[in-house]
C-alpha cells in the first residue's frame, strides 16, 4: 500500500520498507489516503554532499569560497495503516 506524506515543504510517495533522506525526521501530515497513519523509524543523521558558495567581484581581485554540508535524516517507513472506521458523509 502506498501513501503520500508531507515533510517540511516536500511531498513523498512512500510504501512500507522504503528508506528516504529528508530534511526533518518527523511527518507533518499524511495527504493520501484520508485517515491513514504512517509509522516511521529514524535511522539517524547523515551529512550530504558539500555545497560550495562563491563570491566574486570583477576587477578587484576579490574571491571568497565557502561551503557547508547539509544534514539529512534517514528514515524508514515501518507500516501504513488506514482506519476502516472512517466517517462517511
Amino acid at each position: 500500500m502506498q501513501a503520500i506524506i508531507k515533510i517540511g515543504s516536500s511531498q513523498y510517495i512512500v510504501e512500507p520498507g522504503q528508506e528516504l533522506l529528508v530534511d526533518r525526521g518527523q511527518i507533518d501530515t499524511v495527504l493520501y489516503p484520508d485517515g491513514a497513519k504512517v509509522a516511521i523509524k529514524d535511522l539517524g543523521e547523515i551529512k550530504g554532499r558539500k555545497i560550495r558558495v562563491a563570491k566574486y567581484k570583477a576587477k578587484s581581485r576579490y574571491r571568497k569560497v565557502r561551503g557547508f554540508k547539509p544534514v539529512y535524516h534517514k528514515i524508514k517507513i515501518e507500516k501504513i495503516t488506514v482506519d476502516s472506521r472512517e466517517k462517511r458523509v
